[in-house]
């Protein structure tokens, strides 16, 4: 059956003998999962979810009870003081992007302290031209770039001496770059840093991918305001679109005035259905993200094994559910996202190929062949058409189904 799925007795072969190796690693992300898990049931008992928050309001969404317990749960399981859980949210980018102009004002300075940020959100800030974004409304943008993957903490300190900055981004992600990604140990000493130079400029921070990969969130770790998109990590491959914010309530009071409008905020906004998907793709997440790590660090080690460069390796920490691996070769980059898709469950006949993609400046090779369009914890494998030629592979909804993609995968580059 596996060779009339095109997996050689080969790559079965060098999979087998790579999972020996790896029990160490798949022991230790199924504690973290153990213990997100205890976080996510602990909150369901706190708040007492029932059957009739399953439900959902239409119009304007008003006393929409499902949607203010599941908002109660997300705060609680982030440990925040409030939360927005919308299905309004059309992206991790488009909540970015309402969080970007609820809390920025006229005159305001953003400043970036991790690099550049997601290609989507060029435009957003200004970095490339467009009458909307927050450059036309004059809030200005900074941006301090990392060094060897740390802070530049002189750099930080020298501009918050000199300028008063309203917002400090972090992306934590390493989007569509060669740095890595950063995690919670990094970030929660940055904030601290930051901190005790400026208590009241506004720490806010880009989680897209990076949700249960580690036990402690950034709020945990002091920032003042973080983002994620529910076709992620948290929505555990059920929830059918939708984005989350959270943090300090005066900051998600704003940022839910600029998502409805100013005197309405957060009690508008019907769930049309959507809440039974959202709350139980939370249930599932920390599973969920533990299989996406689990291929992840299968794949690193069998594509280090069969001579190409990774990131990160199989037994260094992960901040997200990103893996790099660096073919440096324009083809092998196309015919490995077309493995993956091959290995879909849904459009496995499809054939990607290289073609432009709103929001970002190089052809795009994406494989995804997902129940969800654009669901990034659905197994998933894309890359801009680059130089050094890097799939960034990503998710899997169970362990089982991303390590037959692996196999093809690796099929296919032997015979090739």
């Amino acid at each position: 059956m596996l060779e009339d799925f095109g997996i050689s007795n080969e790559a079965l072969e060098k999979v087998v003998l790579v999972e020996k190796k790896l029990i160490p690693e798949f022991n230790e992300l199924e504690e973290n999962a153990n213990y997100n898990s205890l976080k996510v049931l602990s909150a369901f008992k706190k708040y007492n979810l029932s059957e009739i928050h399953l439900g959902g309001t239409t119009g304007y969404g008003y006393n929409d009870l499902g949607r203010d317990i599941i908002e109660k749960i997300f705060a609680e399981v982030l440990g925040s003081e409030k939360a927005i859980v919308r299905n309004q949210f059309i992206s991790g980018s488009h909540a970015l992007n309402v969080t970007l102009f609820g809390l920025l004002r006229p005159g305001d300075i953003m400043l970036s302290i991790s690099g550049l940020p997601y290609d989507t959100l060029h435009e957003v800030i200004g970095i490339k031209d467009n009458p909307s974004s927050l450059k036309s409304f004059g809030i200005n943008y900074e941006q301090i770039d990392l060094i060897d993957n740390d802070f530049d903490y002189d750099s930080i300190k020298e501009i918050l001496k000199e300028k008063k900055i309203k917002l400090i981004e972090i992306q934590r992600s390493k989007g569509y770059s060669t740095r890595k990604s950063i995690t919670i140990e990094k970030l929660e000493k940055v904030i601290k840093f930051i901190h005790d130079i400026d208590k009241e400029v506004i720490i806010m921070v880009d989680n897209c991918y990076c949700e249960f990969v580690q036990t402690k969130t950034p709020i945990e770790a002091g920032a003042d305001i973080m983002v994620g998109s529910l076709i992620k990590n948290l929505g555990g491959g059920i929830a059918p679109n939708g984005a989350y914010v959270a943090g300090r309530s005066d900051l998600i009071d704003l940022v839910g005035e600029r998502l409805t409008l100013p005197g309405e905020g957060l009690e508008v906004g019907p769930s049309l259905g959507a809440n039974r998907s959202i709350i139980q793709g939370l249930f599932f997440a920390p599973s969920v993200v533990c299989s996406a790590l689990k291929t992840a660090v299968l794949t690193s080690k069998v594509l280090e094994d069969l001579g190409y460069d990774v990131e990160p390796k199989y037994n260094e920490e992960r901040a997200d559910i990103v893996q790099n691996i660096i073919f440096r070769d324009r083809e092998k980059l196309i015919k490995y996202c077309q493995s993956i898709q091959s290995a879909s469950p849904v459009d496995a006949a499809a054939l990607p190929i290289p073609g432009d993609m709103p929001g970002y400046d190089d052809q795009v090779i994406m494989a995804a062949g997902a129940f969800t369009q654009g669901s990034s914890i659905e197994l998933s494998c894309d890359g801009p058409l680059r130089e050094p030629f890097i799939a960034y592979q990503q998710g899997s909804l169970t362990y089982q189904y991303g390590r037959l993609a692996v196999m093809k995968a690796v099929s296919d580059l032997i015979k090739k």
